[in-house]
């Protein structure tokens, strides 16, 4: 069985990835990032969905990126928006994807893992720069010049397959795959309990791709 590394946020769209790189037989370790990030209700949906389907294992990863903020999400003095907007939003967390998939990239070295899995989408999404199909080809080549495991004939994949799909799909795809949605967690500002705020941007995507795609939402709301 083949190694791949999957990073886990705990929402909606980490969870399909993982589910989907299962279903291609992959043994999958699936990796978390504790990056100071406005709750931690998330990382546990994560520890619920790595158990639920079947990672071989699952690691958490301290980094601390409220040092230098500059997001809603690491600053708690920047309230989060409720209300959609133009341009890329302050949710945006600098560099962020690209330190989860570096440290992503060294966990696979060591797995000797060839694969990575890492759901980012470019349909329905806040418009974040490192979500966009240029970025996903960019750092497979760039790990691939980085790695003693490429330059030794072992070349690493970077698998985003939810890339080109809707909210609607993904969410079809997960329900295709048996995946209980009820279990992860999408919301920007989830309470402790992981109820959700149903009101930023992430809970719109997540109840509007739940509503195009016919299937009853199961998420837990705080006020709605």
């Amino acid at each position: 069985m083949k190694r791949a590394v999957v990073l886990l946020s705990g929402g909606l769209d980490s969870a399909t990835v993982l589910a989907l790189a299962r279903a291609q037989d992959f043994e999958c370790y699936a990796l978390s990032v504790d990056y100071g990030q406005r709750h931690h209700a998330e990382l546990a949906a994560a520890q619920g969905v790595a158990r639920e389907l079947g990672a071989r294992e699952h690691r958490v990863i301290n980094i601390d990126l409220t040092a230098f903020g500059g997001s809603a999400l690491t600053d708690a003095n920047i309230a989060v928006p409720e209300q959609a907007s133009s341009g890329i939003p302050i949710t945006y967390v600098p560099a962020r994807n690209t330190i989860m998939l570096s440290l992503a990239l060294a966990w696979a070295e060591v797995l000797k893992a060839q694969d990575i899995f890492f759901g980012v989408n470019a349909v329905d999404y806040s418009g974040y720069p490192d979500c966009r199909p240029e970025y996903v080809a960019a750092f497979e080549r760039m790990a691939n010049l980085a790695t003693q495991a490429a330059v030794e004939g072992k070349p690493l994949a970077l698998h985003a397959p939810l890339l080109h799909l809707s909210k609607a799909e993904i969410i079809r795809e997960g329900v295709r795959l048996g995946l209980d949605y009820a279990i992860t967690v999408s919301c920007y500002q989830a309470d402790e309990q992981g109820r959700a705020c149903g009101r930023c941007d992430s809970c719109r995507l997540r109840r509007e791709g739940f509503a195009a795609a016919g299937v009853p939402d199961p998420t837990r709301y705080r006020d709605i």
